[in-house]
């Protein structure tokens, strides 16, 4: 038996490392999906909001036509999902559901206008993009989601659950590399999304000393000195000029750019990644992608509808529990005939093995009695057309039984006597073998009236040679009627055609 491998479960440190923290399993997790026919800008658009939830959603996710809600709904238990994006694109817009799974409720936004993150990039002067900023969640900033309406507290509850919460006292501050804004317009009901990444930058330091910090290589091509690259920008660089002191800031902790140390008054400044989104709330339903419609943009209902509304979807909720029901008790009552059904094939095949097991013992019982009726019948008819008793083993189907030689032993099966003991019992023993004096055989007369060997023998001297001359005389003449000449007879006997295999071939000579 071969070397055992691996370790137990328990005491496998890979499996213990496999596992996720508390912190990063009650996280919220999304997926961002589209639906239905679809342009290839939202397809982009759709991957581009997945960065923006990166890491706590499935950026490879592969979504099929054939797919439903139901789909993914039935696999978010397993990965921790909380929230659903999805984009649909009709002849009028497009739109953005925002759902909280399992049970909703769900908001519903148009999507006025938007661009692409690689349209936001590309229109830049400087790129700033790294990917490790996207190693850990955004910063949510929500602006003016302060409005009257329960619709409004609801749609900003929503946004700040769509990323983890941060907790002040045990936050890094290098962890926190981008941020998500969200202002919302009372005039217009618009919402603008922006994503940006946050760069920490010293302040004071003319743009050679900053260099020189941030660990980048000088270019002293056109300098003839060091300390001309330092004095060449004055004290100051060229964008700090811009800064009017309101985003300056004092670093409680070390940042992971170099120039951010620990103390130190850096200016934050943000670039952005994209891409850009104007939304626009249209409905707000109770349930997932279904139910009572809590707030609609576009369109009012008075009262009396809203209670018509409600209780038509009361019915149809009680039909659906009764239909529910019904179909419960029909998987009961199928299942209890299924197993029904089995007792009764079970048990038929049982009694058809033992009417199988009758019915053959009832057919060898017949056969024998049909074969005893025709053996006496047999019977019966050789008692009256011989007058006698047959013999026992005449008419019996059962095999006759060993007979016993004259000296007492059983004769064995097919095997050939010697022939000394076969002369032995033949001329030796019976009633009708008798010797003479010289020890020479001598049969008897038999009892039946028949001439016995001697008389044969005393017939056969007395045949004399007369009659021995006729008899040769008549097997002559018979001969002769039979030759032919010029010819010989072939198979049949006929004259004119020799036999088949003979030298001559060919008609006979006439």
């Amino acid at each position: 038996m071969g070397k055992r491998k691996g370790k137990c479960v328990k005491k496998n440190n890979q499996t213990k490392e496999s596992l996720e923290p508390e912190h990063l399993i009650k996280a919220p997790h999304s997926f961002v999906i589209h639906r239905g026919t679809c342009s290839k800008d939202l397809t982009d658009l759709t991957k581009d909001f997945r960065k923006i939830m990166e890491p706590f959603t499935a950026s490879q996710l592969k979504e099929r036509k054939k797919n439903t809600i139901k789909d993914f709904l039935s696999v978010s238990g397993y990965l921790h999902v909380s929230h659903m994006m999805v984009f649909t694109e009709t002849e009028l817009g497009t739109y953005m559901r925002l759902a909280r799974l399992p049970r909703g409720p769900t908001l519903t936004f148009r999507v006025h206008s938007y661009s692409l993150a690689r349209d936001v990039i590309s229109s830049l002067r400087k790129q700033y993009v790294i990917e490790k900023a996207f190693k850990n969640a955004p910063l949510i900033v929500l602006n003016s989601f302060s409005g009257e309406g329960m619709h409004m507290k609801l749609m900003a509850t929503m946004f700040q659950n769509m990323f983890p919460t941060i907790n002040i006292t045990t936050v890094k501050l290098k962890n926190i590399r981008r941020c998500v804004l969200m202002n919302y317009n009372p005039t217009t009901k618009l919402i603008d999304l922006r994503h940006y990444v946050i760069r920490a930058t010293p302040v004071g330091l003319n743009k050679g000393t900053k260099k020189m910090v941030q660990g980048k290589i000088p270019n002293l091509n056109k300098c003839k000195d060091m300390s001309e690259f330092f004095d060449k920008a004055a004290l100051l660089s060229e964008s700090e000029f811009e800064d009017d002191g309101t985003n300056q800031v004092v670093l409680p902790q070390k940042l992971s750019n170099r120039a951010a140390a620990m103390h130190t008054k850096s200016a934050l400044r943000l670039v952005e990644l994209g891409p850009r989104m104007s939304l626009q709330l249209i409905k707000v339903e109770d349930g997932l992608m279904d139910g009572e419609v809590l707030f609609h943009e576009l369109v009012e209902k008075t009262e009396e509808e809203k209670a018509l509304i409600k209780k038509k979807r009361e019915e149809k909720r009680r039909l659906k529990e009764k239909r529910k029901a019904q179909q419960a008790e029909n998987i009961k009552r199928k299942e209890k005939e299924k197993e029904e059904l089995k007792q009764k094939a079970l048990e038929g095949i049982k009694k058809k093995q033992e009417m199988t097991e009758n019915q053959r013992l009832m057919e060898l019982a017949a056969a024998e009695t049909q074969d005893n009726d025709q053996d006496e019948d047999d019977a019966d008819y050789y008692r009256q057309e011989v007058g006698e008793e047959p013999e026992q083993d005449l008419f019996s189907q059962n095999p006759p039984r060993k007979r016993k030689s004259d000296d007492g032993e059983e004769a064995r099966g097919f095997k050939k006597m010697r022939l000394d003991k076969k002369l032995k019992k033949k001329y030796q023993s019976g009633p009708n073998k008798v010797q003479d004096k010289d020890g020479k055989r001598k049969f008897n007369q038999r009892k039946d009236g028949e001439d016995s060997y001697q008389n044969k023998n005393n017939r056969r001297k007395n045949f004399n040679d007369q009659d021995r001359n006729k008899f040769n005389k008549n097997r002559n003449n018979q001969t002769d009627r039979n030759k032919v000449f010029g010819g010989k007879f072939n198979k049949a006997n006929k004259p004119g055609k020799k036999q088949k295999g003979g030298k001559g071939k060919g008609k006979a000579r006439k």
